[in-house]
């Protein structure tokens, strides 16, 4: 178990996400995020045929990276996201290529080290997380993944529009709407980065606001 200290405005935030997916089935819709496309590519053509996949919610890139023949681990601390992607995976029958747990990303990863070729995370390094509490994930990730494992991450950054409104809670996390966001800075990118080869910090914007986020591709070392 990690040692981090419990916060419990941080922690309620598995409560609301919960209420939210129960009343949105497809609250990102059904499409695959554009960096879900980028990292099946880049997996691909690196010979990456699994992958692990962090905060995979109600599994729109989780379905897609099955589709396209990846093994998928997907791990969310939502039951009511993760019983979507199994409803979803056996419609589509997809059900084999897909293992889902339910796990918080504050505690060690449930995998053997160095045992996993990929990590994909779609805005999950800006929830809720404290700078240690992402730091920790970041060693964990490291250490699960195979020398020369890739890792591909997204997270909002400080050029967003909600980036100093509502709530601020700690750092650079402000609550809007009932959800905590930490944006990110380069700089917090690269100080996340220790023993990873940085390979590309990509700028990109996504939905109706837009959101401005980082899409960040590393390798371990």
């Amino acid at each position: 178990m990690s040692d981090l200290p419990e916060h419990p405005t941080l922690a309620a935030q598995n409560a609301h996400w919960e209420k939210t997916y129960a009343a949105s089935p497809e609250n990102f819709g059904p499409e695959p995020s554009a960096p879900a496309k980028y990292a099946a590519e880049l997996f691909r053509a690196n010979g990456k045929p699994s992958l692990l996949e962090l905060g995979a919610g109600q599994g729109r890139d989780t379905l897609f990276f099955a589709r396209e023949d990846f093994s998928v681990h997907a791990l969310d601390y939502s039951d009511t996201g993760l019983a979507a992607i199994r409803d979803k995976a056996l419609a589509q029958g997809l059900a084999e290529r897909i293992a889902t747990q339910r796990h918080d990303v504050r505690q060690p990863l449930p995998f053997p080290d160095a045992s996993l070729d990929a990590c994909y995370a779609h805005m999950l390094f800006c929830m809720a997380l404290t700078s240690a509490e992402l730091a920790f994930l970041s060693g964990e990730i490291r250490r699960v993944l195979q020398p020369g494992g890739l890792c591909v991450h997204t997270a909002r950054n400080t050029a967003d529009s909600h980036y100093q409104k509502g709530i601020h809670r700690s750092e650079d996390m402000y609550e809007m709407n009932g959800f905590i966001v930490h944006f990110f800075s380069r700089k917090k990118v690269h100080s996340l980065a220790e023993g990873y080869e940085v390979m590309d910090i990509a700028e990109f914007e996504e939905g109706a606001l837009p959101r401005k986020l980082f899409r960040v591709t590393l390798r371990k070392r």
